[in-house]
């Protein structure tokens, strides 16, 4: 008979997650900050269309240029700074364009 190493009971499932990103960490612990990524998404979907940032051509230099006119503006005008257009936090925008760019860096080929 093959002998227990684990310090768990043996009426108790098993669950091997260990090394496993825990997504839970982003959901739980920064919900209000996914909440107004969330919102600007959606306020450039009813602007623009669904996903549409995708494509901008020059996305990368773009989306670095918005992030630092929404940062900026927070220098300028403190944390709580809301943009004009859209009437969300300036920070919310800059997570968005961070997010945009962790997206469109991450698709440009790495060097041989």
């Amino acid at each position: 008979m093959a002998r227990k190493t684990s310090k768990q009971s043996p009426d108790l499932g098993a669950k091997h997650d260990a090394g496993k990103p825990r997504w839970s960490l982003l959901r739980f612990g920064m919900a209000r900050a996914l909440a107004g990524i969330v919102d600007v998404l959606t306020f450039g979907a009813f602007k623009y269309a669904d996903h549409s940032w995708m494509t901008v051509p020059d996305g990368v230099d773009r989306y670095f240029s918005a992030m630092e006119r929404h940062m900026n503006e927070i220098a300028l005008h403190g944390p709580h700074a809301r943009d004009a257009e859209s009437g969300l936090l300036h920070i919310d925008h800059v997570n968005t364009n961070g997010m945009f760019l962790a997206e469109l860096l991450r698709n440009i080929p790495e060097p041989r």
